[in-house]
């Protein structure tokens, strides 16, 4: 068997001979930038990066809901969360990272979201109507001292704006994730926390980091 030629390590590369990864992904993403993405997904990537360079100027009024959500639970108050569709789904995420725990070893916090439970969602929508479906949630369990929150990209979901009114008539504080706006929900929410554009998803990406911002300040509290 004919020897083999000793093994050696590949060059190290140097400013003058980038490697093919650093190539590869200056080229394909011009840097910091999109260019050399397919228009698609670079329209995703700036859309999504020019919403978030917003978020510095919502950043107290994210603040001041975790200090809301921190006072509620002082006070033996619960959260009530709900949305349809993805914001359903931003509901459960946020009641998850109360219940559960966002990132520290703390005991769980009371939090409900409002589209979990399958019979009474069908029970209210068949013998009453789909826009109470979270109204009529919300007049059963929340009072004084509790927080709905509501997750909305349009402002409009008739169901949203049922509950929300409900739970100010209950005495119970509203806060609305949405965006634009806000739409008809706006009026009846005590705290809003409106994404800083009008496409759905850029308002789905933004209400997942405010959530966690809002998760992280009450685990830390909830942890000390």
């Amino acid at each position: 068997m004919p020897d083999l030629p000793p093994l050696t390590a590949p060059p190290t590369p140097t400013p003058h001979d980038p490697s093919p990864e650093t190539s590869r992904t200056s080229r394909d993403t011009g840097g910091a930038g999109t260019s050399g993405l397919p228009p698609v997904l670079a329209g995703h990537v700036e859309g999504h990066l020019a919403a978030a360079r917003r978020m510095a100027e919502l950043v107290p009024a994210v603040e001041a809901v975790a200090d809301l959500l921190i006072e509620a639970f002082t006070g033996g108050g619960t959260l009530y969360t709900m949305g349809n569709g993805g914001s359903a789904a931003d509901a459960q995420h946020l009641t998850g990272e109360l219940v559960g725990h966002y990132k520290r070893d703390r005991r769980p916090l009371p939090a409900v979201t409002l589209t979990t439970d399958a019979t009474v969602m069908t029970c209210i929508a068949n013998d009453y109507a789909y826009e109470e479906v979270f109204a009529r949630q919300v007049q059963a369990l929340a009072r004084r001292g509790d927080v709905v929150a509501a997750f909305t990209t349009s402002g409009n979901s008739p169901n949203v704006v049922e509950a929300l009114a409900t739970a100010q008539s209950r005495g119970a504080v509203t806060v609305l994730f949405g965006g634009g706006d806000g739409g008809a929900a706006a009026k009846h929410a005590d705290h809003l926390l409106l994404a800083p554009s009008s496409e759905t998803p850029r308002i789905q990406e933004i209400h997942t980091l405010m959530l966690h911002m809002i998760s992280d300040k009450v685990d830390a509290w909830a942890a000390a």
